[in-house]
């Protein structure tokens, strides 16, 4: 009976006792795993022994049964091991108990025991079955990190959960072709792009588009799609990434490809990052093949790609995302987060789409307006639409932890929170305008306003014009390009508009924005409404090719033309013969062009 009594001091006593070394180097379990003794339950006396008090019972703190204390270790090792949890680094694993002596562990090889798998136990891993009770499992879900699992079940989380962590662009970003939205004439059903994505024949390409249009996506979709066949995916951006950066994944590449025969595809994105001499590290191997190249810009490839590897890469064009589509998409995140929409004629009880949420927080609506509203102002872009959508429900949800319940206020009610257009247009500012100063965008709109203004349309100058102001333009840049327009376009048909055009450009200079903007829309307006003349203008062209298509020296000034402030000059016949026209009542008859060009009229349309 000592011995029952030793065994039984020994379960009882590890639980404050900090770990100890267990035979074969293995630990005790940390004091926050042990069982803490409970008061003992009325239970059948044990058999009559020599110095043996009554057992007392322990309860487990994972399946809550309750055991004799010499076998709570040995069971705890057990329930923790078959409970499982994710693994974590080797350095930050929970060590286990050594097995009590004579526990089936005990006789084990010690290849056999479970210490040599090195398992990692968590008491706060979710959907474990037994007996969690539901207090344990709030806790569970409070414990887990922000987002964790939100893509595989949306409806484990609750809405605070859904919004933290990660973007929600990030989040919905789609992971197969079928849930790519809406670029069809690229990745229709019979496009060519499209048969090679699903036949796994990937080509090297250059992905140009717009912010948000899904280049990034798809350089995803393309990823996942590899890695299940056996090819490897490699990510830069070429923000950060070095030359050296490229160098050694190409090397990889080449071992992979030699040893394995496996395949490598490089993502590079921003590649009009990188400047020429580090394009060109890529030519000789997307030519042989050792890396299939996809490259994702913003910015025109004819001009920030080398013309080299653009002949090695297939360009896709990747449109902008309509407001349907936008539509789409911000209809796919309501129903993630599952929030209520409300209709024209709905009330807060009345829900005309969405799931709402079962758990004890309070319903968020949104109206159908402020859905359409945010579709359009997004201008196309699809993380600024999601992420616009979670700032304003992220706004709405913290007034309404901060404002009672009871109150009215527009946009919180007893039953729920609303999000309004108002809350949504707030959360943007102003629409988002796709404009870049340095980028294709900027020459778009400056020749959309240049050809309005020579077409006479000047409701559509002054949207262009305002285009590029309300974009972050340089109004300066504006007005140097209207001097320029009023002699090219207008010229001699209405000689003032230079003399407006000066004028526009001196006021911009003096006061800037934002008091300027009406300086350049009277002067837009103006030159829309004016006489069109572009003799001028082509009349100068046409010297310029004269003087481009002449062949041998050009011909000398003629002598009667030429200055002479010396004796010498003009004992040379520098000067000989000029007539000083003022001095003359009638008209001069005098040649002013070279010998060559006698007769020559530059102000006739000459034939092409």
């Amino acid at each position: 009976m000592k011995d029952e009594a030793d065994s039984e001091s020994r379960g009882l006593g590890d639980a404050a006792q900090p770990p100890r070394a267990g035979k074969a180097g293995r630990t005790t379990a940390p004091e926050g795993l042990r069982a803490a003794p409970l008061p003992a339950a009325p239970r059948e006396p044990m058999e009559p022994a020599e110095g043996a008090e009554e057992e007392r019972l322990v309860q487990c703190p994972v399946c809550l049964r309750e055991l004799p204390g010499a076998d709570i270790n040995a069971h705890l090792d057990r329930c923790l091991q078959a409970g499982g949890a994710e693994a974590e680094p080797p350095s930050k694993r929970p060590r286990l108990a050594a097995a009590p002596p004579g526990s089936q562990a005990e006789g084990q090889p010690e290849e056999a025991r479970p210490a040599a798998a090195s398992p990692v136990f968590s008491l706060f891993h979710k959907g474990r079955g037994g007996g969690q009770s539901p207090a344990d499992a709030g806790r569970d879900e409070a414990a887990a990190p922000p987002g964790h699992g939100c893509a595989a079940a949306p409806c484990g989380n609750s809405l605070a959960q859904k919004l933290q962590g990660k973007p929600l662009a990030e989040r919905l970003r789609p992971d197969t072709l079928g849930s790519y939205v809406r670029q069809e004439r690229v990745l229709g059903a019979q496009t060519l792009l499209r048969s090679l994505l699903e036949s796994h024949e990937i080509p090297s390409l250059i992905l140009w588009g717009p912010p948000g249009c899904g280049k990034t996506t798809l350089a995803h979709i393309i990823a996942n799609s590899s890695k299940k066949n056996g090819m490897r995916f490699v990510t830069l951006s070429a923000t950060s990434a070095k030359t050296n950066d490229v160098r050694d994944v190409i090397s990889q590449a080449q071992n992979e490809k030699r040893l394995f025969k496996r395949k490598t595809i490089l993502f590079i994105d921003e590649i009009h990052r990188f400047n020429k001499s580090q394009q060109d590290t890529f030519l000789p191997h997307v030519e042989c093949g050792t890396v299939t190249l996809i490259g994702a810009t913003t910015e025109n490839p004819s001009f920030q790609v080398n013309a080299a590897l653009l002949s090695r890469c297939r360009v896709i064009v990747l449109e902008k995302l309509s407001a349907e589509a936008m539509e789409a998409i911000l209809m796919r995140a309501v129903r993630f987060l599952g929030l209520q929409v409300l209709g024209q004629g709905d009330q807060h009880g009345t829900p005309a789409t969405g799931s709402g949420s079962k758990s004890s927080e309070l319903p968020v609506y949104i109206e159908e307006k402020a859905l359409n509203t945010l579709a359009y102002l997004c201008d196309g872009d699809a993380r600024t639409g999601l992420n616009g959508l979670q700032l304003a429900v992220q706004a709405r949800i913290a007034v309404g932890r901060t404002t009672p319940l009871n109150t009215t206020a527009k946009g919180g009610a007893a039953d729920g929170i609303l999000v309004t257009e108002e809350h949504v247009k707030e959360g943007l500012q102003r629409s988002h305008i796709l404009y870049d100063r340095a980028g294709e965008e900027h020459y778009n709109c400056i020749s959309a306003l240049h050809k309005s203004m020579r077409g006479s349309d000047e409701n559509a100058s002054l949207y262009w014009l305002a285009r590029m102001l309300e974009g972050g333009e340089d109004p300066l840049y504006v007005a140097r390009r209207l001097v320029r327009f009023a002699s090219e376009d207008i010229g001699l048909a209405d000689p003032l508009a230079l003399t407006q055009a000066v004028a526009a450009y001196q006021g911009c200079h003096f006061i800037g924005m934002p008091e300027c903007e009406v300086i350049l829309a009277q002067c837009v307006v103006y030159f829309a409404r004016a006489p069109k003349s572009i003799e001028v203008y082509r009349a100068y062209g046409n010297v310029k090719e004269c003087l481009r298509m002449h062949t041998g020296p050009l011909p000398p000034v003629p002598l009667h033309l030429r200055n002479a402030p010396t004796r010498l000059m003009k004992n040379l016949g520098y000067g000989k013969g000029y007539k000083y026209n003022p001095m003359y009542k009638e008209p001069v008859e005098q040649d002013y062009l070279p010998e060559e060009l006698k007769g020559t009229d530059f102000f006739k349309e000459r034939e092409t």
